[in-house]
Formats: structure tokens, C-alpha cells, sequence
């Protein structure tokens, strides 16, 4: 495993925040960590790249102890925080050679190269830091977490500020870094976990609510299911709605019906209605409920 938590509890004073958390995490996967403010999450991600102890409970990251073996556990762990922590009158290729250094890498001109073109800096290498958009800060911040080739990459909401197009730019790098890399990924941008991430981890009140792939997830949690079909002809709304298993139906425009439906079954249900009915169905789909639904459900 990539990440292993087990049993994980953390107490601040008086005040619980993580109450028994247990989760894994497989090698190769981008998982995203999602929970309302105050949920457990950076307390989560903070232990688990050894910023802070847990007060009971076991974590290992590649088979290493965050307690026993935490050096171990650095080499093989990547961080970038919400608050990007830059030298802002450094330069780019500056401040990567400083951190290079800190990680004792070899031929770091070299390696710096590599980190500048992997995540797309060339045209800004030469600058100050500070001078850089918050996009390219980010990619920076991206630059000195993967310096010295982790296996493991954790990214607490690294989106944040970004406009549309900054924001496209670095989920479609986190995306191409997660071919390589176990990224775990902590937003409150829904459609972000639904585009990149293979599994979602909901938390709230410092408790593990959903654990499961991400399209799995929405199909799980929802009450209903939805179909989108298309018939080849106009037909009265008061017909469809008598479909057996059909719960709720609605236009969606032209000869397009949203099916609310009980069961998957309820298909064969619909197409013996179409030729029936002398009609055919162009298109029928499956439509998952989105994430964010699932998140209020669980959160709320």
C-alpha cells in the first residue's frame, strides 16, 4: 500500500479531531479527500507526511512508520499545503536548487530541468517568484514537491484562486503526474474529484463517511436511478408516466425524457413501450447523480 491508516485518532486539548480513521490507498491511484471545513483533513494529510503525531492509532506511507521511521517516510512523500510557502524574492530556478539541496539530490541542474518541464515553467524560469502569476507559483509549489521523486504526492487544495484557465492547466498536471504518482487530493472543487480522481474519501466531524471509487460512489448513494432517452417521435407525457418502475418523468428538450427509475430493469420496460408505441429509442443513458449531491447527503 501506498498509504495505510489504521485506527487513527488525534486530540487537540479537548477537542477531537480525527475519531478512529482508517482508510488505504494503492499505489498509482488519485484519491480525493473531501470533508467541510473543520472536518479532519489537513490534520489527516499533516500526519500523514509527519508534520504533526497522531495520538493513537498507526499510519505508514510505502511500508514506513510516520512515528517509527519518519525520515524514511519524507523521502517518500511530496507536500504541497493550501498556503503555498514560496520565497517570493527568490528565483524560480533558485529557489528549486535550494530545495534540491535540502534533499541532498545529485546533479540537481539536471533535475531542476526536468521539474521545470514537467510542469510547464519554462517560460517563467528565469523570474522572481514573486512575479509570477498564482498559477505558475503553483506550479512551482508542484516543482519542489516532486524535486526529489516521491512516491507518494499529497496536494491540499491546489486549485484554490485559480481563474478557468489556470485551473484546466494544472488539472490536466495533476492528472498526467498521477500515471506515475500516488496523488492524494484534497478540494472543495466537486467537479475537480469527478474529472481526476479514481476513488473518493469523504470525512466529517473527524469521521471516514465514504470510501469507494468515485463513480461508484454516486451510484451507491443515490435513491434513484436516471435515465436519458431519446425518442424518434413526439409522445404524450401521460404515456410515459405509466411505465411500471418509472417513478418521475420529464422533457428535457425535443423529443429527449429525463426517467427517474427503481431499478435498472425499468429499461426493458421503456423499449417494449417504444414498439409498442411504433416508435424507436435513439438514445438511451445512464446518468449518475453528480458529487456534490452525494457530499451534502453525507455531510449535512
Amino acid at each position: 500500500m501506498s498509504i495505510e491508516v489504521k485506527n487513527v485518532t488525534k486530540i487537540y486539548g479537548k477537542q477531537q479531531a480525527l475519531a478512529d480513521v482508517s482508510f488505504t490507498i494503492e499505489p498509482g491511484h488519485i484519491v480525493g479527500f473531501l470533508g467541510p471545513n473543520g472536518a479532519g483533513k489537513s490534520t489527516m494529510m499533516k500526519i500523514i507526511s509527519c508534520f504533526i503525531p497522531q495520538t493513537s492509532g498507526m499510519v505508514k506511507v510505502c511500508g514506513y512508520d510516520v512515528v517509527e521511521q519518519p525520515i524514511e517516510v519524507k523521502k517518500q512523500v511530496g507536500y504541497l499545503p493550501e498556503h503555498n510557502p514560496l520565497y517570493v524574492d527568490m528565483y524560480v530556478k533558485e529557489y528549486l536548487d535550494f530545495i534540491g539541496g535540502i534533499y541532498k539530490i545529485s546533479n540537481r541542474n539536471a533535475r531542476i530541468k526536468q521539474m521545470i518541464e514537467m510542469v510547464g515553467l519554462g517560460v517563467e524560469q528565469n523570474k522572481k517568484i514573486g512575479a509570477l502569476s498564482k498559477g505558475y507559483r503553483q506550479r512551482v509549489g508542484l516543482a519542489q514537491a516532486l524535486i526529489h521523486d516521491p512516491k507518494v504526492l499529497i496536494l491540499d487544495e491546489p486549485t484554490t484562486g485559480l481563474d478557468p484557465n489556470q485551473l484546466e492547466e494544472i488539472r490536466a498536471l495533476i492528472k498526467n503526474i498521477g500515471k506515475e504518482k500516488t496523488i492524494l487530493l484534497s478540494t472543495h472543487i466537486m467537479q475537480e474529484v469527478e474529472a481526476i480522481c479514481d476513488k473518493t474519501i469523504i470525512i466529517n466531524k473527524g469521521i471516514i463517511v465514504a470510501d469507494d471509487k468515485t463513480q461508484d460512489l454516486q451510484n451507491q448513494k443515490s435513491n434513484h436511478l436516471v435515465l436519458l432517452v431519446e425518442f424518434d417521435k413526439i409522445i404524450d407525457i401521460k404515456l410515459l408516466q405509466k411505465i411500471e418502475g418509472v417513478n418521475r418523468v420529464k422533457l428535457a428538450q425535443n423529443n429527449t425524457w429525463v426517467f427517474e427509475i427503481k431499478e435498472d430493469n425499468v429499461r426493458n420496460n421503456i423499449f417494449q413501450f417504444a414498439v409498442q408505441h411504433n416508435m424507436m429509442v435513439l438514445t438511451m443513458q445512464k446518468e449518475s447523480q453528480s458529487l456534490e449531491t452525494v457530499f451534502k447527503k453525507l455531510t449535512t
